[in-house]
């Protein structure tokens, strides 16, 4: 496009490799050295391919939609807790954080952070076992978020024809949970860091519901970790960029690792499956069921409903099922 050349954009993709060469670590991706997309395309003058990708996911309807989508409570009234918007939006930022800070490249984790909880359901954890719960009996199948987070960006969004993000990007969504491992160093920042994030502002949310104490948290982890979510989270980035660097791969200390894991099932016992939160996990539920239940009456296909319903936000399918 002669009609877009310029100085600049003649020599972006050459400043970046320099810049690239000189700053980034041995073991980062290059951002001109993906595995490509699943469809070529001519390539941006003034963006990486990761670059690019980071920009189609934030335009994307699915990420405008995680700002209604509940992290723990549903749909809530209270100004501060967090959503899944805000969730990836923390991820992201730790993520980039970790990367500089091991010279890997940052964009690729932005993008990975980003697009990591596309496919996530309304009602957060409970929303997705109870889809899970509805397929296995209806049809026989399964459902992860991180799956379905895949099939958002490959197929879904732009009426179907999908993002066409790099293989890189694409990979990183997918292994963000799960058995299998990303196969790139910055998708592993992600997938550790994603724990970082939720556990910690999953905790503050839940003082401030009134639904833990913090004479009620397990003060062994908590005096190795920090006594406040942002001391946590600091503890937790030192180890894990210090672990890294010196294994030369994406790890933390057994002990800060436990410690982190160990606060983890403590949120699952008491918070994301706890009694606190027994109502909402009924009413989740219910609400999953009977428009589950609408839909497989109605003759709809169950990728049709797994799509429709995991794309929901908390208010529509409160909504949805008011009016069934």
């Amino acid at each position: 496009m002669p009609e877009l050349a310029g100085r600049v954009a003649d020599s972006f993709e050459l400043r970046v490799r320099e810049h690239e060469e000189r700053w980034l670590s041995p073991l980062a991706v290059r951002s001109y050295e993906t595995r490509g997309r699943a469809r070529e395309e001519e390539p941006c003058r003034l963006r990486t391919p990761f670059q690019r990708d980071r920009d189609r996911i934030v335009h994307s309807k699915a990420f405008r939609r995680l700002r209604n989508k509940t992290q723990v409570w549903i749909d809530p009234l209270h100004d501060h807790f967090r959503t899944r918007l805000t969730h990836t939006l923390e991820t992201t930022g730790i993520s980039r954080g970790v990367a500089r800070a091991l010279a890997l490249n940052e964009d690729l984790v932005e993008g990975i952070g980003l697009g990591h909880d596309l496919g996530h359901t309304p009602f957060g954890h409970t929303g997705e076992a109870a889809l899970g719960e509805q397929l296995r009996g209806h049809f026989g199948r399964s459902f992860r978020h991180n799956e379905h987070s895949l099939r958002v960006v490959n197929v879904l969004e732009r009426d179907g024809r999908g993002l066409n993000l790099t293989a890189e990007v694409r990979d990183g969504i997918l292994h963000h949970t799960g058995e299998e491992l990303p196969e790139t160093l910055e998708g592993k920042i992600v997938r550790i860091v994603d724990r970082v994030a939720y556990i910690n502002h999953d905790i503050d949310d839940a003082v401030r519901a009134g639904v833990l104490s913090q004479g009620e948290l397990p003060q062994e982890e908590i005096e190795l970790l920090g006594t406040t979510g942002a001391r946590r989270i600091d503890c937790l980035v030192h180890d894990l960029v210090e672990e890294s660097h010196a294994a030369g791969d994406i790890r933390q200390s057994d002990e800060v690792g436990a410690a982190m894991l160990s606060l983890r099932d403590f949120m699952f016992e008491r918070v994301y499956l706890g009694p606190h939160t027994r109502t909402q996990h009924e009413q989740a539920r219910d609400v999953i069921g009977r428009i589950f239940q609408h839909l497989v009456e109605g003759g709809e296909s169950a990728d049709h409903i797994t799509d429709y319903i995991a794309g929901m936000t908390d208010r529509f399918a409160l909504t949805y099922a008011e009016n069934l």
